[in-house]
């Protein structure tokens, strides 16, 4: 199966998108390329392979939530160059 200059028309047309003829000529030449590395993966003896949920085994990798004491509120605030008894001052900003 090939794709033609009319596919490819009509393959543009349907995400609507426009492109000119030359470009739609160059795409046509690359989904013909796609096509023919797909046919020789057809060409792959895949008797045997049993079929993947995913390319790359692997387990979860995330670490155990451990509870850990954090820095106090005033600890925090200390370096703050302005701050009032709970939270951080910052400057008013308002974009319009």
């Amino acid at each position: 199966m090939s794709v033609t200059l009319k596919d490819a028309e009509h393959i543009a047309e349907l995400a609507r998108l426009k492109f000119s003829k030359k470009e739609l000529e160059s795409f046509t030449h690359q989904l013909n390329q796609i096509l023919e590395y797909v046919e020789k993966l057809n060409e792959l003896d895949t008797e045997n392979i049993e079929p993947l949920s995913h390319p790359v085994e692997g387990n979860n990798i995330f670490r155990e939530d451990i509870l850990k004491p954090s820095i106090s509120r005033g600890e925090a605030l200390k370096n703050a160059p302005d701050s009032d008894e709970e939270f951080f001052k910052v400057p008013k900003v308002i974009i319009s």
